[in-house]
């Protein structure tokens, strides 16, 4: 008998939660997002639900207006080294910008992670968006790079760093002290990299890693951006508000692939699900309206002045209809966020005051994921079975309270089911995904040469 495809799982982990109002709640820590306690304490409880990995959001500019959990943050590879000494097999997964930084930096600094970790490191790789462009003023720009500039420069910034990781062949070190050799002159290869944007000699100053690469994972979801995720990306986190939206987004992503000579299972796609778990389908819901409660209409319409182009939504009433304000046609932030946004705009007759509410009350842009342990897990595997995802990444509402309720109540479901692993198979991030360690491209060299000769 065939095995079941099984789930992937990650943890998205922001401070108190994805909800805009969960450091009110009473149970809340205001001060989560800089406790590295919290974060080891979250990434401890995914392991013990056996997750593939934990993922560390990321932004390089303050907006006053932003979401609260993201005003006051660790640096994400700082923080996932600290979470690589309190865990043992979770994978670690931090974001970085292509558009602010350097590649050499960046290799190095997740090589060392991925040594630290034993295997377990992976590169979020974002160009940044930014709608308001507070960023690039952090970095001696005056406006922020144009949505297809960061995608052309984030095409280079990949294939460096890939690049740089395979400076040293597995077998380079040969530590023989005897001989007085420490490593294989011949096994070390200088990059010689020469780009539009940039220019790095190399090699990279430490070996590869356990697994070989850290895996890449990626976010965009507009043409450049799925261009980038079928060329190099190997998990790709996704945003759709239905199944229907989430098969379009699977079959299109996974088709292109093969113009990469790539195979689809290369690729994972996990969309992400904010569940609230009750004993009862009332008591899922009383949680979320808890939540609910909490929430300043003020607050949240600010917040989503900036999801929108910097539209001041302030000014409206919560009864105006959405179609009578004046949307941007584009915006130089999150495209495919912005166009999703507006796809629910013009299919649905929505005040200001429900627009809010549908996009930023975490788990109600999917009634499917309130309800009961058994109602959650049906769910997740619909989504499973009809290739609308290989699996999730969690934005739990409240933490820690949401992911802990499915750690507890809905992973022993998928694993009765057979769709989710009741062990770790393996040690590093690429052993969880079902991902072959990359073959080191001047070994692959050498051997064809040998193997001709």
């Amino acid at each position: 008998m065939a095995k079941k495809k099984q789930i992937k799982l990650a943890a998205y982990l922001i401070g108190t939660g994805m909800h805009i109002a969960s450091w009110r709640h009473p149970d809340a820590k205001p001060t989560a997002s800089i406790d590295v306690h919290h974060f080891i304490q979250l990434a401890q409880t995914a392991e013990r639900g056996k997750f593939d990995m934990v993922f560390i959001p990321d932004s390089l500019a303050i907006n006053e207006d932003s979401h609260p959990n993201i005003l006051n943050r660790f640096d994400p590879v700082v923080l996932i080294t600290a979470i690589a000494t309190a865990t043992s097999k979770i994978g670690l997964v931090a974001t970085a910008s292509t558009s602010y930084g350097e590649p050499y930096i960046l290799a190095r600094q997740f090589a060392s992670v991925d040594h630290i970790s034993n295997g377990r490191v992976g590169w979020n790789v974002v160009t940044t968006g930014d709608a308001t462009g507070a960023t690039a003023l952090n970095f001696s720009r005056t406006e922020h790079y144009k949505h297809d500039e960061r995608y052309r420069r984030a095409e280079e910034f990949v294939d460096v760093v890939q690049g740089l990781w395979d400076s040293w062949e597995d077998d380079a070190f040969v530590f023989d002290k005897e001989k007085g050799v420490f490593f294989e002159p011949e096994r070390l290869h200088t990059l010689d990299y020469k780009g539009q944007y940039f220019s790095v000699r190399g090699p990279l100053n430490i070996a590869r890693s356990k697994q070989g690469h850290p895996v890449i994972v990626q976010a965009g979801s507009s043409e450049p951006g799925q261009r980038l995720a079928a060329r190099t990306a190997e998990v790709v986190f996704a945003h759709r508000d239905n199944i229907e939206k989430a098969k379009e987004f699977y079959k299109s992503l996974k088709s292109k692939t093969a113009d990469y000579g790539r195979h689809p299972d290369e690729l994972s796609i996990l969309v992400g699900i904010s569940p609230i778990v009750g004993e009862t389908e009332e008591i899922a819901r009383q949680k979320f309206e808890e939540l609910q409660k909490l929430v300043l209409p003020y607050e949240a319409l600010k917040f989503l002045s900036g999801y929108m182009g910097n539209v001041d939504f302030t000014k409206y009433s919560l009864d105006t209809p959405v179609k009578e304000v004046d949307l941007p046609e584009e915006i130089n932030g999150i495209q495919s966020q912005y166009e999703d946004i507006k796809r629910i705009i013009n299919k649905e007759d929505l005040t200001v005051g429900e627009l809010y509410s549908r996009l930023f009350i975490g788990a109600g842009r999917r009634d499917h994921f309130v309800g009961t342990p058994e109602k959650i897990a049906d769910e997740l595997e619909k989504w499973l079975t009809e290739e609308a995802a290989d699996g999730f990444i969690l934005q739990a509402p409240l933490y820690p309270r949401d992911l802990e309720d499915f750690v507890n109540y809905v992973i022993p479901i998928l694993q009765k089911r057979g769709l989710f692993r009741r062990e770790y198979e393996g040690d590093t991030l690429r052993d969880h995904l079902g991902l072959q360690k990359p073959v080191n491209r001047y070994t692959q060299a050498r051997q064809s040469k040998l193997a001709i000769q």
